[in-house]
């Protein structure tokens, strides 16, 4: 069996990490850490969860999971690489290919410059040969994965112009377990509300990978909204059009082979991604205004996070891609 350790396992994403590993075939969660939780048994807080005691420092394993939150991940991740383990990152420490970025968006200096440019950006779709070549994988952020997986089919066919609108909403698992009055029950229950406006800190991460993947220099508005559900993520993405095209038929032969990505006849409900690690992906043309309009949703704590990223392990480990990853939803 595969070695498997988690660090912060009581935070949202380090619990469905947990969740989903105990029913993967081929690997065995061996130790967790959980700051808060330190010398207790998992089982302990989360009942339904492995029998291991919650460790204060990560110890040996084949393959190590950091959830920590951005600005904490990377001190712990590079002695980890540092020792010859293999380690996916679920915070945006490594997701930056400039290593300026990180203290104007994120607001530290990196730590480790040089593993910036070994990591591989763990977008599953589109990146698998290097991922199943890599040391350390950058998990995605929640809104890019369901941004670019919307967008690339257009991106790679040049179908659309560098200005890209991007209207996401996500639900309150998406800041995590850490108080605040934002995700307060009376402060955010049957409330809507949009937030940073002058720039959310995964913007540069789909800055980065649009241009990476259209060859242009994208001009992109993305503004993120609150929304009270506890998961799910829905974005609505906005470009105009270089040429006629059936999109239809473009994004279904896309990702006619992909496990995880569905390309749908209507715009979908994050109802129908929720517990599983679907994209679920509709693209249409608005013809009034020459726009290709495309909606991506997906569960954010799955194939927005711990799915993805046990996706991403599959493709490390030379499993099959959709080994102990839930690929149908909860309904209703």
């Amino acid at each position: 069996m595969i070695r498997v350790g988690i660090v912060n396992v009581t935070g949202y994403i380090g619990a469905e990490l947990a969740r989903l590993l105990s029913s993967h075939p081929e690997v065995r969660l061996s130790w967790a850490t959980g700051r808060s939780e330190v010398g207790k048994r998992l089982s302990d807080v989360f009942p339904y969860l492995d029998d291991i005691q919650i460790t204060p420092e990560p110890e040996e394993a084949d393959i190590v999971f950091s959830a920590l939150p951005a600005g904490s991940s990377a001190k712990e991740v590079v002695p980890l690489v540092n020792k010859g383990m293999r380690v996916i990152d679920l915070s945006a420490d490594f997701r930056l290919d400039e290593e300026s970025l990180y203290p104007e968006w994120y607001g530290f200096s990196h730590p480790a410059p040089y593993l910036i440019k070994e990591k591989v950006y763990g977008l599953s779709e589109l990146y698998r040969q290097d991922i199943a070549k890599a040391s350390l994988v950058a998990n995605p952020g929640c809104y890019p994965t369901a941004t670019l997986l919307a967008l690339a089919p257009a991106l790679q066919e040049g179908l659309i112009q560098p200005d890209i609108v991007v209207d996401a909403k996500s639900g309150m698992s998406g800041a995590g377990r850490t108080f605040s009055l934002a995700t307060h029950f009376a402060e955010a229950n049957e409330n809507l509300s949009a937030y940073a406006l002058e720039g959310h800190r995964h913007l540069p991460e789909i800055i980065q990978e649009v241009r990476k993947m259209g060859g242009i220099s994208p001009c992109v508005t993305f503004i993120p909204h609150l929304v009270p559900l506890t998961r799910g993520l829905l974005v609505t993405c906005y470009a105009s059009l270089t040429k006629e095209t059936n999109v239809e038929r473009l994004y279904q032969e896309f990702y006619r082979k992909e496990p995880f990505v569905e390309v749908v006849a209507f715009p979908p409900p994050t109802k129908l991604a929720l517990g599983s690690n679907l994209c679920l992906i509709h693209p249409t043309i608005d013809r009034r205004t020459g726009k290709l309009i495309v909606v991506g949703c997906l569960d954010n704590l799955i194939k927005g996070g711990a799915g993805q990223a046990i996706q991403n392990m599959n493709l490390m480990l030379n499993f099959p891609e959709i080994l102990g990853i839930p690929s149908k939803p909860l309904y209703p």
